[in-house]
């Protein structure tokens, strides 16, 4: 029998497995020699001998694509980046700041961008190194180049796009005409200004954040910085509002020119997803609303038949010739469709908005709101067309690439992994009823829970269970009185208390009937929606979903932007670890207050035990903070008490560790709270990374997160996702 032998390596294989609707990815288990048998089922060499050919094809068609070939001639730049390294990383802090400045000269010397291009990200990288402690892998290279260049780039899950962001940004920031990284929502924006910023402001450039309810000067301000963060919302209000202002002093973006480069994260989320819905502001329209309580005096001498029909099929009013002799006459008008002195409208099948509702109001005798028109509207399709030089960051935009090509001339570029992929993609299977399906999710989740693996549950915001959630209701029956209920005014369905049917149709979302299955069974798990006011807490959720025994039911759009890391991300364990030890004793005010009446996600995994010395600076930081506290005569805000632990693990990544021992020990009239705090978090970060090391490990050994996706979306993008 011949055999099949083959230059390139095997990326992919497939796992034939009876789970429902379900994609599991886990890492394939590690090569062991086994003992020769004499005999080998046929199918398993069929599949085999599959598998081996489907892999030859995968490689054979990468390798003729054009993406191959455009990615071969970026490792051309990547060569050079690498050239440069070793001066670079020669060069004193200073000397690496102060090429920012010198780049800049070169370019008002007459050089562009591509002269300069492998020495800028060769200094980005040893940046990043130093003050982050992540060097660029070549692959991220490419990326920044594809970004560069004002194309996609497509890189898988954990591949760090949010890193690749600054090569491109710091690049095109030194022309001075502006830079906007664009996110999905204020926590993603912060969290990469604070975070990435670090890079570019040790370089020299100014960095700008644009947030919810922000005035406009600190818009101005932060729009006038060499690279601003903000979000896709923030970014078409300003632009929209800007363009009603009345004056230049209104004005918060840098015209005449306030486009010149822009890098969109989620890209196929901005521009594909939400690319066609607008962005309106509203104005008050010009009627007066004085003439609304008139024309409902009027009305009341109308005479169904006489003076006006009713047309049910249409849910419209007519009057009749009659009617409209007697209506001029009560309102002394030659005309009411008077343009000047208009009393009714001429169009059909007016919308609410467009003064129906005020009629109803002075019908009603409710007080009358004043109507509203549109003054302003874009799309985030037109918006971003607006831009010389548009680039965009994600995971899944491939098979999207003829409407980028198409709306915006900007080819995807598929960036290739760092290290080859080992993930297991198993086949779809579906079920007849959805109530099989959730129950053999459950049975699923169970089974990985008690082996100890972590789990993540794909949904969707739409329900597929109804007919499993109605069979299980308990004394099942109509209240034909539903006064009591306090709800939609519907007839509705009863069971242990009262559920109005718009309750129902909450109670049966995807997640939330996932949710009441593990929790019959006793398994604790986390529930994410991605609700934009949860995005922080969401995003701490997710960053844990690799943890022991850890199980996450989430949409495609939770905690996006958060990578999940197998054993927990020690980072956000340890800044956890100082908020339970500082916060109560710095303010009284509850976390969960702007939750209120709301059901929120908890953190369901066990806290980390800590080491005798992280626990003394502990009990130190804790104690001084009381102290703190009570000399300052009140306690401070819920928020107030979180930026300031913020700015203390910033701290702790500013200096060494002997110049926070001697902050934290000089005499001063004030207590050094903030280099305490910082001593602590480094202490607690080291017991964090060692075991989140050590689980990391142990879930490796256990085969890895197990992903479940409980639907099919009509979009393969969405499925990637």
């Amino acid at each position: 029998m011949a055999t099949l032998s083959h230059p390139f390596p095997l990326f992919f294989s497939i796992q034939r497995t009876y789970h429902s609707n379900a994609f599991f990815i886990r890492p394939p288990p590690s090569f062991i020699r086994l003992p020769q048998r004499r005999f080998t089922p046929a199918f398993a060499t069929t599949a085999s001998i599959k598998e081996k050919i489907g892999g030859i094809h995968k490689t054979f068609t990468d390798f003729t694509s054009l993406n191959h070939w455009v990615v071969s001639d970026y490792f051309r730049l990547v060569n050079s980046v690498n050239a440069f390294e070793p001066r670079i990383q020669a060069l004193s802090d200073d000397q690496l700041a102060a090429k920012t400045e010198e780049f800049r000269l070169r370019l008002k010397r007459g050089e562009t961008l591509a002269d300069i291009q492998a020495e800028a990200f060769a200094v980005v990288r040893e940046a990043a190194r130093r003050k982050l402690g992540m060097r660029h892998f070549d692959v991220q290279i490419i990326g920044g180049a594809v970004l560069h260049d004002g194309s996609i780039a497509e890189m898988k899950t954990g591949e760090g796009k949010t890193l690749v962001s600054t090569l491109a940004a710091y690049l095109n920031a030194l022309t001075a005409e502006g830079v906007h990284v664009v996110t999905v929502n204020d926590y993603l924006a912060k969290r990469d200004a604070e975070w990435m910023g670090r890079v570019h402001r040790f370089l020299g450039l100014s960095v700008g954040l644009i947030q919810k309810g922000m005035k406009s000067e600190e818009r101005r301000f932060n729009y006038r910085c060499d690279i601003t963060y903000t979000n896709n919302s923030e970014l078409g209000f300003d632009y929209l509002r800007d363009n009603l202002a009345g004056n230049s002093k209104q004005l918060v973006m840098r015209w005449p020119k306030p486009f010149h480069f822009a890098i969109v994260d989620e890209v196929d989320s901005v521009l594909i997803d939400e690319g066609r819905n607008p962005l309106l502001i509203s104005g008050e329209a010009s009627q007066e609303a004085a003439r609304y309580p008139v024309a409902a005096k009027v009305a009341e001498l109308l005479t169904q038949g006489i003076h006006y029909t009713v047309e049910l099929k249409n849910n419209s009013v007519e009057l009749t010739e009659e009617g409209i002799t007697l209506a001029e006459m009560a309102l002394e008008t030659n005309d009411l469709w008077d343009e000047n002195d208009p009393w009714a409208r001429v169009e059909e099948k007016r919308r609410w908005s467009e003064g129906i509702h005020q009629a109803v109001e002075a019908k009603e005798g409710l007080k009358i709101q004043a109507d509203s028109v549109v003054v302003a509207q874009i799309t985030y399709q037109s918006l971003f067309k607006l831009y010389p030089k548009l680039s965009g960051m994600t995971g899944t935009a491939k098979t999207e690439e003829k409407e980028f090509l198409k709306m915006f001339q900007t080819p995807v570029i598929e960036v290739p992994t760092n290290l080859p992929n080992i993930r297991k993609d198993l086949p779809v299977q579906a079920f007849a009823t959805a109530r099989g399906k959730w129950e053999q999710v459950r049975r699923e989740v169970e089974d990985i829970f008690r082996q100890g693996r972590p789990v993540l549950v794909g949904t969707t915001r739409t329900s597929d269970g109804y007919d499993y959630f109605f069979p299980r209701l308990k004394d099942l029956y109509i209240l034909l009185t539903i006064s009591s209920l306090k709800c939609c005014g519907q007839i509705c369905i009863g069971i242990e208390e009262s559920y109005c049917v718009l309750d129902l149709l909450l109670i049966v979302e995807n997640s939330e009937l996932l949710a009441a299955l593990l929790r019959e069974w006793n398994i604790p798990h986390n529930v994410l929606n991605a609700r934009p006011k949860y995005a922080a807490r969401e995003a701490e959720i997710v960053a844990q979903a690799g943890r022991k025994h850890a199980i996450t039911i989430s949409t495609n759009m939770a905690g996006r932007g958060t990578d999940i890391i197998l054993g927990g991300n020690p980072k956000m364990l340890a800044r956890e670890i100082i908020e339970d030890s500082v916060v109560p004793f710095l303010t009284l005010e509850d976390p969960n207050s702007e939750f209120a009446g709301e059901a929120i996600s908890e953190k369901m995994l066990p806290k980390i035990k800590v080491g005798s010395s992280s626990l003394a600076l502990l009990a130190k930081t804790a104690l001084m903070a009381k102290y703190v506290s009570k000399s300052e005569g009140k306690s401070w805000t819920y928020q107030k008490t979180i930026s300031f632990i913020l700015g203390s693990v910033e701290m702790s990544l500013s200096y060494s560790l002997k110049e926070l021992e001697e902050l934290a020990n000089e005499e001063s009239e004030f207590y050094p709270l903030g280099p305490t705090v910082a001593l602590a978090y480094l202490a607690v970060l080291k017991d964090c990374e060692e075991h989140c090391l050590h689980e990391g490990s142990e879930v490796k050994r256990l085969g890895g997160l197990h992903v479940i996706g409980t639907s099919l979306h009509e979009s393969r993008r969405i499925d990637n996702q």
